[in-house]
């Protein structure tokens, strides 16, 4: 396992649209793993592999010490709206308000191919949704209610 570098906003690969992972190997392991360590080294809830320059659809999250791997995730249903602060590991010096869904429903696969569905509520809804747009090119920046505030201070 390795501690990558993390994409910061402002490099082009963050607004990429990731591609779906075909190949269920070691490489989707050792991203896995090192995402993983990654995400812990510098105390994330969430990372997405656009985060570490990978254009892959993979996702790790850690909400109230549930660690979950989610590849190819796709958010089939959502219910309700909460509004909470939101930070990025690849945003530094700004956090910001954001509309998320309260509940939401992912179907997903794990390391080895096979798919599952996963229900969620307030903080995991919300890092999931989180990560989850980084693999279509969205930064919670882009959806923030305070976007204003860091519009003053730097620019997309």
């Amino acid at each position: 396992m390795a501690i990558r570098k993390i994409v910061k906003l402002g490099e082009e690969s963050l607004r990429k649209k990731s591609k779906p992972v075909v190949d269920f190997d070691k490489s989707l392991w050792e991203l896995l793993d090192d995402m993983k360590e990654t995400m812990y080294a510098f105390n994330g809830m969430g990372l997405a592999a656009p985060q570490v320059g990978v254009l892959r659809r993979v996702v790790v999250v850690d909400v109230n010490n549930a660690f979950i791997e989610l590849v190819n995730p796709e958010i089939v249903k959502t219910k309700g709206e909460d509004v909470e602060e939101e930070g990025c590991l690849s945003v530094e010096n700004f956090r910001g308000r954001v509309v998320r869904p309260m509940k939401i429903t992912v179907n997903a696969f794990d390391r080895y191919g096979y798919p599952f569905t996963l229900t969620g509520e307030k903080w995991l809804a919300r890092c999931i949704c989180h990560e989850v747009d980084h693999l279509d090119g969205i930064v919670f920046v882009d959806k923030s209610l305070d976007k204003e505030k860091y519009l003053k201070k730097h620019s997309l």
